[in-house]
């Protein structure tokens, strides 16, 4: 279920810059296909996904300047959801992911 609703969450909040493949848009969007960066940021993930992101950031080598939108109504389970899906699709494996776990890395946001 959480992988399913992900998807959907994916295609209408992500896929437009990331991909249908989680491939990225090019020099502008990084591909979300780099299991070492999202394994190795995990705990980060709902901070970008709630907070957005500004500045650069290295996914694969490449280094990457364009602004994430915020997405700050997300509920906590919207984005546990989405992150099931995301480091489970396009050759990530990672297992599950909780709106507890959200909870928490949300109050740790840098």
């Amino acid at each position: 279920m959480y992988y399913t609703n992900g998807r959907d969450i994916y295609i209408k909040h992500c896929q437009n810059c990331h991909g249908a493949k989680g491939e990225g848009l090019a020099a502008l969007t990084p591909a979300i296909t780099d299991t070492v960066f999202l394994k190795n940021n995990k705990h980060q993930l709902a901070c970008y996904i709630k907070n957005g992101l500004k500045g650069e950031i290295q996914v694969h080598g490449k280094t990457y300047n364009d602004i994430m939108p915020d997405n700050n109504t997300m509920a906590d389970i919207d984005i546990a959801q989405l992150i099931v899906f995301i480091t489970n699709a396009h050759g990530n494996k990672q297992g599950m992911y909780t709106p507890a776990q959200v909870a928490a890395d949300l109050a740790a946001c840098k």
